[in-house]
């Protein structure tokens, strides 16, 4: 024989025993209003902390990334995007796609002044040689980026970043 307790009332639970009206009644008031509301206010609390977490998590860690394509899915020598703009602390993820090999350089007189070319620049021997290869990078400073792949600039492959 089981008991259920609800507030200071107890009744059994075994069949054949009828509790009265009065308890009855009691247990329906103390039953419905106390747990339902407790449970609903902390599936609200939660549901809130969790979004809370989840966006201040997405602030903290800059989750925005911007890909390039270097080289066309047709094979041409191109960036994918050639111009794009990003916000300052955004990651960029150079990815190599077609007409291997190639790399990413800035271009020492088109960046924002006191920005140093080689600190964001693949060294122009390191070249990505497969598909799927990335480099990234990440600009802080704002203002405009020129960009090229070395063995294929002079086939027009450039590009242009906007940092905001």
């Amino acid at each position: 024989m089981g008991t259920v307790t609800y507030s200071a009332i107890a009744i059994s639970s075994f069949t054949g025993l009828k509790a009265t009206s009065a308890a009855r009644a009691a247990a329906k008031v103390s039953a419905a209003s106390v747990p339902r509301l407790s449970i609903k206010a902390s599936l609200k609390q939660v549901g809130a902390a969790v979004v809370a977490t989840a966006a201040s998590a997405m602030l903290a860690s800059n989750a925005l990334a911007f890909d390039v394509l270097l080289g066309s899915s047709d094979g041409g020598l191109v960036f994918e995007p050639s111009s794009f703009s990003v916000s300052s602390g955004d990651k960029i993820v150079f990815k190599n796609n077609a007409g291997f090999p190639h790399n990413v350089v800035f271009d020492d007189d088109e960046i924002p002044p006191g920005v140093d070319a080689a600190k964001i620049s693949m060294p122009e021997e390191n070249l990505l040689n497969g598909p799927g290869e990335t480099y990234e990078v990440t600009l802080v400073e704002k203002g405009t980026y020129s960009f090229y792949c070395s063995p294929h600039q002079g086939a027009g492959m450039v590009g242009k970043v906007t940092v905001n």
